[in-house]
């Protein structure tokens, strides 16, 4: 049994493998359903890392991704003459795949080949069959999104073996990279048919650990308890299970993204990781000096203007604003302690300014609501025409800009329609806790129920430009294998506060960030099982201590939030990947060694 707090890598026991002076890779393939298709964490690893792997390997790097083409992948993608031109003919015409190859717009530019795998579902079962002889897979009972990602994952690794066919003279050195159960089919497809091609697999958090603490069960106080094969059945997870774990112990490398999930594989899956390979950050693209504090400003005003249209009264231009995001997973990334926190807040007689809170998480939207651009473009035009009656006033808006707002709007929470608003449960607790929005209300709380990519039809701005207008972010998560959101947080300067049930919560701990003095840019509350009131109060507390800090005060601590982000940029973290393609490809070479020994 592996307890979380007994968990040490091996990094931390001081055996960290170093990265050899044998071959380096011909060849790295990263395989990802997030390759130029922007749904989640696992997206921003992949297009923040690419730009260290190709200082570090050059044009040796290549992405796969699914060839979906949809709006937001167009314009992740451009397609044009590469280096793997020849290949790609050879492709198409001798293996019949339906690819097209380009490069990535992000830092570095990367090869990327996109893979429609559509075809591949009239030969599904045969497919799970292959793999049920071959590995013991079980998609017997697979669901939802299990077909589609392991159709994907198989048409990877029809690319890899088309690669390696074209250049098999050459006898490159190849590492096939998997990301998340997702792509697990396509690491075993290598295994059986490419057993020169070293393999890693990264599980960013396991299916088990997810679904277990998602489904409201306790998951580390009986984590020594849970056997995940058992589990997996009882929570009718048993394919999407079998598949992760298979591809855990065949990979020749397997990693995971922080000590606290790597506890968890060795429990649930029943394998530790190799290595942990933590998730960095890159930051050139953050702005700087003159230009972050205009981005900042036009983001608090625009965030101040939709909050105003949706309450239909002004704020006090120096408002607080505080933040949380990430996926909706109500109880997983804390949504419930984050309202709970604020509501809290409400009743602190010592809170003495106003607070405008928003959660800015992608749920069932429908539509942005109309009534709230009606009311932006009034105010907009109505501040236009009264310019100097704004700068006179100590509000937000003017006399005339006032006379634009006839009183709140119905259901003054969100920004956008759901649907099945009925059911949703961000809006359900905000009405349940007593939260009307009023002007005598201390705190205020606007839910954004949908993706920030720039048009989403309200705010029309990037998460990134909309990010940096806030004082505060909380990311108070039960389950968060990593965390990128309050890393993103930092890199902008805004101080945030996660919890010691993230791997960044614990990275910062090691850090010496152990307390909720959020005074230092960065605070960890601890969290357990059985401790939802003590991290309510405290996360309230914090709240209430950054309010009472003066303009000056806040300003340091934005200041030790950019510095600390520093020490988790990837130029820190990629020597992980090299030690984890490194460990790989050692123990190909051996195999191959041992076979021709044999002959």
């Amino acid at each position: 049994m592996t307890t979380f707090a007994a968990f040490k890598t091996e990094q931390e026991k001081g055996m960290s493998k170093k990265v050899s002076d044998s071959r380096l890779p011909d060849r790295i393939f990263e395989s990802s359903w997030e390759v130029c298709n922007k749904v989640g964490g696992i997206h921003t690893v992949l297009s923040t890392h690419a730009k260290q792997l190709k200082v570090l390997y050059g044009e040796a790097i290549c992405y796969i991704g699914p060839d979906l083409q949809n709006e937001v992948q167009k314009a992740e993608f451009n397609e044009t003459s590469t280096p793997l031109d020849e290949w790609s003919a050879y492709a198409r015409r001798h293996d019949k795949l339906s690819i097209r190859c380009g490069r990535w717009n992000i830092p570095g530019e990367p090869l990327v080949i996109l893979v429609d795998f559509k075809k591949y579902y009239a030969y599904k079962n045969h497919i799970y069959s292959q793999f049920w002889e071959w590995f013991g897979v079980d998609s017997i009972q697979a669901y939802g999104d299990y077909d589609e990602s392991c159709m994907f994952a198989y048409a990877c690794g029809e690319v890899i073996r088309s690669w390696e066919r074209y250049h098999l003279e050459q006898d490159p050195a190849v590492v096939a990279h998997f990301h998340e159960w997702t792509t697990g089919l396509g690491l075993l497809y290598v295994k059986k048919h490419l057993p020169c091609v070293a393999t890693v697999f990264t599980t960013h958090a396991t299916s088990i650990g997810r679904s277990i603490s998602g489904n409201g069960k306790k998951l580390y106080k009986y984590i020594e308890g849970y056997q995940g094969d058992q589990m997996a059945r009882e929570l009718n997870m048993v394919a999407k299970h079998s598949v992760e774990k298979t591809a855990a112990f065949q990979a020749d490398c397997f990693t995971t993204v922080s000590d606290i999930t790597a506890a968890e594989c060795a429990q649930l899956i029943g394998k530790a990781p190799d290595l942990v390979t933590p998730n960095g950050f890159e930051d050139d693209f953050v702005p700087r000096g003159a230009v972050a504090i205009a981005k900042r400003k036009a983001a608090r005003r625009l965030l101040l203007e939709v909050a105003e249209s949706i309450l239909g009264y002004s704020l006090h231009k120096n408002v607080l604003m505080l933040a949380t995001s990430g996926r909706y997973e109500f109880r997983n990334k804390g949504l419930d302690v984050f309202i709970e926190s604020l509501h809290r807040l409400r009743h602190d007689r010592s809170l003495d300014r106003q607070i405008l809170a928003y959660i800015l998480v992608p749920g069932d939207v429908s539509a942005a609501r109309q009534e709230v651009l009606q009311r932006l473009e009034a105010l907009r035009k109505s501040k236009t025409t009264s310019s100097s009656a704004k700068q006179q006033s100590d509000l937000g808006n003017s006399p005339e800009a006032e006379s634009a707002q006839p009183g709140p709007i119905y259901h003054p929470y969100n920004t956008h329609w759901l649907n099945h608003i009925e059911q949703d449960k961000v809006l359900n607790t905000i009405k349940h806790l007593g939260f009307t929005n009023g002007p005598d209300e201390k705190v205020k709380i606007i839910f954004v129920p949908c993706y920030l990519h720039g048009h989403d039809g309200i705010f029309n701005k990037s998460y990134y430009d909309i990010l940096q207008a806030f004082d505060l972010t909380a990311f108070l998560s039960y389950y968060e294998p990593w965390g990128y959101t309050p890393l993103e947080s930092l890199a902008f300067s805004v101080p945030t506060l996660t919890t010691s049930l993230s791997g960044f919560g614990r990275w910062l701990q090691k850090l010496g960030y152990k307390d909720t003095d959020i005074r230092q840019g960065a605070a960890v509350i601890p969290r357990n099982d059985s401790n939802y009131e003590e991290v309510v109060q405290q996360t309230a507390g914090v709240f209430a201590d950054f309010a009472s800090l003066h303009s000056e005060e806040r300003k340091e601590v934005r200041k030790k939030a950019g510095r600390l982000s520093k020490q988790a940029l990837w130029s820190n973290f990629i020597k992980y990947y090299q030690q984890a393609y490194d460990l790989a490809l050692s123990k190909v070479e051996k195999y191959n060694k041992q076979k021709k020994t044999s002959k």
